[in-house]
């Protein structure tokens, strides 16, 4: 089913082994549970905010006030005990709390508190600006651990046993528990690789050769110059049009949504990642164009050409156009500034500036990477995955790439998330 490298750290108590298997045996359980819940669509869930017709009984959402100046939405599940270990999702672009459906109850059968926040920007939690010349700095790195950490504080916890992140909610898990290791015991990083902080200019004093300052043309001049001119999404993504663009695409935002969940995943087969060998214009040119752009393209034009057929779309599923249908009225409603506005702080050097202050820090809580086989995330920068592994992450337990999943791992293959998810808690201490 999954691939999975040696894992630093050797768990061998019969016990606990006899414990994971037994959990593992839920899961499919649960997971059919929620299937029979989506599949009744006369059945409402009137305990949640959004995707009442798929969202199983065991579910539900709630309002958080005075979370960093938000009203934060969750879903949450295994909400019955007062004494369960918490296990925080924190979801990536362009998602929603609602991301992690397929994996909440499994998690929720055993023995967790599960907590799924709609993230500053998204969703149903209010209280952020969207405006693209408002308050983009709220937006910045160090303010999203603060937004998680108050999430945390107000849910009446002192620490959580996990924190779990996908796709740009990856390095927001991976900051928690570098820069807040007493709250944030371990951590869960999914399809997108932590670097570590940015270092600091070393030794300048006395080389001025080590100033660190760029020379010569940069990346973005330079995937500009290709004979098939390129440009980087991420910077894409930093640009007024952006929003715009996808907003208010001809196809409309829900089929803007399907073809780019589509193009992403495991379903489009010509996604066949491998390691690039540099940060160079030719080697990120060999990723596809949702990650490397044509240059004269907007994001709505660049996966209008892989909208996938009626019968695909009926085949598929992962992602039913009900539960598209979530995430298309949510952005329908708001747009996607509010997500984008995460892009403008990763790629402005004033807030890159802010995080050299943990230059040299590593995660020293015990980590786990899971990403699909299928995802170009794990390669888009090169030497990332490795450089986790063997120097930022000091307890890394495992790195697992998941068969026929792409980049939306935990919806196109939950109940392999599930159990990684599952056996991976199980290694680490719960509660302190």
């Amino acid at each position: 089913m999954y691939k999975t490298a040696a894992l630093h750290g050797h768990v061998t108590l019969t016990r606990r082994q006899f414990i994971r298997g037994m959990i593992a045996g839920l899961v499919p359980v649960a997971l059919a549970r929620h299937a029979r819940a989506a599949d009744k669509s006369t059945e409402i869930n009137k305990d949640v905010a959004y995707g009442g017709t798929t969202l199983p009984a065991g579910i539900r959402s709630r309002f958080i006030k005075d979370i960093n100046g938000l009203t934060m939405h969750i879903l949450e599940a295994g909400f019955e005990g007062n004494d369960r270990p918490c296990v925080l999702l924190i979801h990536g672009f362009p998602e929603l709390a609602y991301s992690w459906r397929k994996v909440m109850l499994p998690l929720a059968r055993a023995g967790f508190h599960v907590v799924a926040p709609d993230q500053r920007g998204y969703g149903r939690t209010t209280g952020w600006d969207g405006n693209y010349d408002g308050d983009v700095g709220s937006f910045r790195m160090l303010n999203i651990v603060r937004d998680t950490l108050g999430l945390v504080s107000s849910l009446g916890y002192r620490s959580v046993a996990a924190v779990v992140g996908h796709d740009f909610g990856s390095p927001v898990a991976a900051w928690c528990s570098l820069v807040r290791p007493d709250v944030f015991r371990s951590v869960v990083m999914m399809s997108a690789p932590f670097g570590g902080p940015p270092p600091l200019p070393f030794n300048t004093a006395n080389d001025s050769s080590q100033s660190g300052k760029p020379s010569g043309p940069n990346i973005h001049d330079e995937l500009a110059a290709l004979p098939r001119p390129r440009k980087h999404y991420q910077w894409y993504y930093s640009t007024r049009e952006a929003n715009d663009n996808m907003r208010n695409c001809p196809q409309g935002v829900h089929d803007f949504l399907r073809a780019y969940y589509h193009f992403k995943s495991a379903d489009w087969k010509e996604n066949k990642p491998f390691p690039l060998k540099a940060w160079s214009a030719g080697e990120l040119a060999k990723m596809p164009t949702y990650y490397i752009m044509d240059l004269k393209k907007g994001m709505a034009e660049t996966v209008a050409g892989e909208m996938p057929s009626a019968s695909a779309i009926a085949a598929c599923k992962w992602l039913s156009d009900e539960e598209l249908r979530v995430y298309s009225t949510e952005f329908s409603r708001h747009g996607f500034q509010g997500g984008l506005q995460w892009y403008r702080c990763s790629t402005d050097p004033r807030y890159k500036a802010e995080l050299q202050t943990f230059s040299g820090r590593t995660i020293d809580v015990p980590s786990c990477f899971i990403s699909g086989a299928s995802d170009w995330g794990v390669y888009q920068s090169a030497g990332t995955l490795e450089k986790m592994q063997k120097t930022i992450c000091t307890q890394m337990r495992g790195v697992h790439l998941v068969d026929g999943a792409g980049h939306w791992v935990q919806q196109e293959k939950p109940e392999e998330v599930a159990k990684l998810l599952i056996q991976f808690l199980h290694q680490v201490p719960t509660k302190y």
